[in-house]
Parts: structure tokens; sequence; C-alpha cells
């Protein structure tokens, strides 16, 4: 994501080799969503210049492979999952979590596989785990049972926040296309852990982006004072502006609980002269 050819020159500056897109990013906010993991596991190098390019509290919040949660159904993938944390390790503390996305065909009575496999998996890493059927969100009894089930070996269940995306038509041709690729499900939002994980995405209309999140401002600001330690990922259609929306996010937190640390000074996109 910190790639993104829209933040260039913009937020980012630019040109910047690779090895140093991360770092300028990481200026930015501290914390990315690993949607490139989906697609194929890391070289190993590419995950040590990760590392070099971002602080210890980083957070990564990384996706398990495709081949794992969608091609194998989480079933017979032990190779495949031991591929991806031997790539990821130079991470260290930086790893969040682990997310396994599911796909929407992923119901109710494939719980024992998630719990199979959940138990297989090392105890060094936290888990979270994103689920797209509509009974977990329609039936309370679903929903308790996913429930115990990732409680059982202290993973989180990552909301998927589409509601304001999908409350009125969409306007762009980037709402369009997201329209016809995001779930649309209810809004859940209780935590099972001390690290709940939110994934929102609002509208390429930034007031309306804003308008959507109240909700979570209140929902984050309540673990905060609980002690727990959430992470918040703001997207829009587009996300040309969601590196902004993400501080401004940030901001209106802070706003009711001053002592969250503030994020950092972005890097200046044209490189600082003495004249």
């Amino acid at each position: 994501m910190w790639t993104h050819k829209p933040w260039q020159g913009r937020f980012l500056p630019h040109p910047l080799p690779p090895g140093e897109r991360l770092r300028s990013y990481a200026t930015w906010c501290n914390a990315v969503e690993g949607n490139t993991t989906f697609y194929a596991t890391p070289a190993r190098d590419t995950v040590e210049s990760w590392a070099r390019q971002t602080g210890p509290d980083f957070r990564f919040v990384l996706k398990l492979p495709r081949s794992v949660t969608h091609e194998g159904r989480l079933t017979g993938v032990d190779e495949q999952v031991r591929s991806f944390l031997e790539a990821v390790e130079p991470l260290g503390p930086r790893v969040h979590a682990l997310w396994a996305q599911l796909p929407g065909s992923f119901s109710p009575a494939d719980l024992g596989v998630l719990a199979a496999f959940l138990r297989r998996l090392p105890g060094s890493y936290r888990y979270a785990v994103e689920v797209r059927h509509r009974a977990f969100f329609d039936d309370p009894r679903s929903a308790q049972l996913l429930e115990r089930v990732l409680a059982g070996v202290g993973a989180e269940w990552v909301p998927f926040d589409t509601v304001a995306l999908f409350q009125s038509p969409p306007v762009t041709d980037a709402e369009r296309e997201a329209w016809t690729k995001k779930p649309r499900l209810p809004r859940r939002a209780p935590a099972l852990t001390d690290r709940p994980i939110i994934r929102y995405i609002g509208r390429d209309d930034a007031t309306r982006t804003v308008e959507g999140w109240r909700h979570w401002i209140g929902t984050v600001t309540e673990w905060l004072r609980e002690g727990r330690s959430p992470t918040v990922f703001i997207h829009t259609p587009d996300n040309a502006e969601a590196l902004v929306l993400a501080r401004r996010f940030h901001d209106e937190v802070r706003a009711g609980l001053p002592g969250v640390e503030p994020l950092p000074e972005p890097m200046p996109v044209e490189p600082l002269t003495l004249f």
C-alpha cells in the first residue's frame, strides 16, 4: 500500500527507490495492512528491507496467502504456512498480527476446520480472522461459535465496516468498482482481545467518510480507556486521501484522550535544502 501511485509526489517524496518507500510511509502512519502477502509469500530479503525501514514499534498486520485461506481453505497447508512464517521472521515484534481473510463461502459449517488450523499455528504470533459469510452476522449462534473458536487461541475477529460505502449509490468510478467487490455486511464492533483491529472503508467524499466513522471514534476511545491497543485502518474506494484521513481519525481520538501519543511528522515531499 505504501507504493500507492496517487500519493507519490503529493504525500510521499517522488521518486524514491523501493528500499525507501515504506520508510516514508511510516512517517505518516505507524501501521500497515500487508495485502500484498495475500498474493504471494514475499522473499526474505524483501521482508528484511521492510524491517530496516521501520522502527520496532511499527505494526504490520499481514494477510496470510490465498494459497492458505482460499485455495487450500486452511486444510493441508502446513508447508505454505511454514514458508510464510520463515519469510516474515525478520520483522520480529513488528508483526502485530497475522490475518486470515476467509472467503465468503467459508461458513459456520467450516468452523471445525478453522479451529484445527488455529490450534496448529505457533504461539509466538498473534492472529486475527476476517469472515464474510452472512450467517456470522445474522445468526447469533453462529457468531457465538466463531467467538468461542477465536477465544480459545486468543485470536481477534476483524470487522470490515462497509456500511458508509453502501449507504447510498456510488458516484465515482472507484466507488462503483468497490460496490462490486466489497462485502455488504452489518457493522460488528465487539473486541475479543486486548488488540482489536478495525478495517473501515468510507467514500471518495472525505466528508462522508468522516461522518461514517463516528461510531468508531467512540468505540476506539473506550477501548483505549480499557487498556486495549487497537489498530485502525482507514480506506476509501480510491484511497487518494487515505493518509490524511487516517491522521484525522487519530487526531479525533486524541481530542478525547490527549494522552494518546501523536503520530510522527510526515517526511517532507521535497528534500530539505539550506538555501
